[in-house]
């Protein structure tokens, strides 16, 4: 007889969906909060709390016990470590942004992650009314969203940039030029940690509208500089020490990033550093699995060229502009998120 196929390990993958509805919940119904609060509960104790039917408490603490997010001792319940240490240290709050971003932005547009695979389209964007090609200029009509969109935004860069702002050398920088930020939410965190810096913001005038009032909400104006300005129709502004490119290049095509990286090479005074901090891909393809789930996302949403690249593109792509010294940096953290940088020669 022959044995039957073990298919256990396929249960999580099978089952993704439910689980991250599991946690979902979880997070919407401040279960965590909950137990943190009152301690060690019952499912009775968490339905009352919670305000839920018996059936529904019994219902989410299986889901989220099985999944290691909660654990039971004798009857009673308590948050998991990491979850517990999420709260503790002041991560939880972002987490729970970026699962209300992958709930209500991500998740049904991920349906089209197939046929986009076989297109080389960005077909999510049916989920999102709107005349734009892209996640961006869909967003501008939906204001709700384009909110919830943003705070995601903010909190994937609250828990990847350490690696952009203590891991790189900015003690010979005096002049930044942020290219394409959005929210200015990198080239806040790098001021503040680096009040020595003078930074200019570049981008389109939509998105910089967003930025201005949150560098005013900051108090930074005197150290952010704000300018409009298209960096594919025109020469970006001259003279600067570094530039630097936030989450700039998964949004690109290859061409596209060699073009920025030329003009940034020609921004750059002889001698000046571009820095490029986003997620990266293991260069032997195999991972790591954050970047290859997350590229679903890049793949269903933001632009038809989006993706998280391999380091060892970003390293062609700067030696084909120029650039020497070129270093990979590492993040210390638990996302894919790094640092590569080059140096224009002097003279």
């Amino acid at each position: 007889m022959t044995k039957p196929v073990d298919l256990s390990s396929l249960v999580p993958v099978l089952f993704g969906f439910a689980a991250f509805q599991q946690l979902q919940a979880a997070s919407e119904l401040q279960l965590f909060e909950h137990l943190t609060l009152k301690g060690p509960s019952s499912s009775d104790e968490v339905a009352a709390g919670l305000g839920l039917p018996a059936k529904s408490a019994c219902t989410l603490l299986l889901g989220t016990t099985a999944l290691g997010l909660t654990e039971r001792t004798g009857d009673r319940y308590t948050t998991s470590e990491t979850i517990r240490a999420a709260i503790d240290d002041g991560t939880w709050p972002h987490l729970r942004s970026i699962i209300d971003f992958q709930q209500r932005l991500t998740y049904r547009p991920a349906q089209e992650y197939a046929t986009s695979l076989r297109t080389g389209k960005n077909l999510g964007l049916k989920h999102l009314p709107g005349s734009g090609h892209d996640l961006h200029t869909r967003l501008e009509e939906h204001p709700e969203l384009e909110n919830r969109f943003y705070r995601g935004m903010y909190s994937w860069s609250e828990l990847s940039q350490p690696v952009l702002l203590h891991q790189v050398d900015y003690s010979k920088v005096a002049t930044v030029l942020a290219v394409g930020v959005g929210d200015a939410v990198s080239a806040i965190a790098l001021a503040r940690t680096h009040p020595h810096l003078k930074i200019t913001v570049l981008d389109l005038e939509g998105p910089l509208e967003l930025a201005r009032d949150n560098v005013e909400a900051a108090g930074l104006s005197d150290q952010i500089d704000v300018m409009a300005g298209d960096m594919f129709a025109e020469p970006m502004p001259q003279g600067y020490d570094l530039v630097l490119f936030a989450h700039q290049l998964v949004i690109r095509s290859p061409e596209q990033n060699l073009t920025l990286l030329r003009r940034a090479f020609e921004a750059l005074c002889p001698g000046g550093r571009v820095v490029v901090f986003n997620a990266f891909a293991d260069d032997d393809g195999t991972g790591p699995l954050y970047a290859a789930l997350d590229n679903v996302y890049f793949t269903v949403l933001p632009f038809e060229e989006s993706r998280i690249y391999p380091w060892r593109d970003h390293e062609e792509w700067l030696a084909a502009s120029g650039f020497v010294d070129i270093t990979r940096i590492h993040s210390e953290g638990w996302t894919p998120h790094g640092v590569i940088e080059g140096r224009k020669p002097d003279g």
